[in-house]
């Protein structure tokens, strides 16, 4: 990580009204995930317990931040059909959903006229954008992530998660 930038967890402590994240790859391929995401494939079997060790990064993060007020939204712009790798994650939400994250799904065929920037981001308080930055694979790159607080960034940003969200789908209500 770049000297003198705050790593995810505080970015996160450090938000005061609203954490949102855009997701829109159809697969990711971090190798913190893959024993699960492989087990999965294999049996259908995947780690729903919110208080397992699995998820003792996550959720307490997340709840953390929910219990102080923050409004937590993930919005996954997906093709359909889907891929394999979002038939999983569509699996996983019930956990950040019982964290405390809102959690909504779009169809790209939906969002052709939306303006997205060119990553995956986070956005915090509509005043920092984290971007998350992967390899044509899906792993993380390096360096994983870049910030910046540039208001045009920001806006672009954050009209582009709202879009997003106003025509997304609630988790429990889109199938895969």
């Amino acid at each position: 990580m770049p000297q003198n930038v705050p790593d995810f967890p505080t970015l996160l402590r450090n938000a005061h009204r609203t954490a949102v994240h855009l997701e829109m790859r159809d697969s990711y391929g971090v190798a913190g995930e893959a024993e699960e995401f492989e087990q999965w494939k294999r049996t259908g079997e995947v780690d729903l317990d919110p208080e397992s060790e699995g998820w003792s990064g996550w959720v307490p993060l997340v709840r953390e931040t929910v219990a102080r007020g923050v409004v937590m939204r993930r919005a996954r712009l997906v093709s359909e059909p889907v891929s394999e790798y979002i038939r999983y994650e569509h699996a996983t939400t019930s956990v950040n959903l019982a964290a405390g994250e809102q959690v909504r799904w779009l169809p790209r065929r939906k969002a052709l006229d939306v303006a997205l920037p060119g990553a995956d981001f986070w956005l915090f308080d509509d005043r920092l954008v984290r971007f998350n930055i992967f390899t044509g694979d899906g792993d993380w790159a390096d360096p994983r992530f870049e910030i910046t607080d540039n208001p045009a960034v920001v806006q672009l940003c954050s009209s582009a998660f709202e879009s997003v969200w106003e025509r997304g789908i609630p988790h429990e209500k889109y199938a895969v």
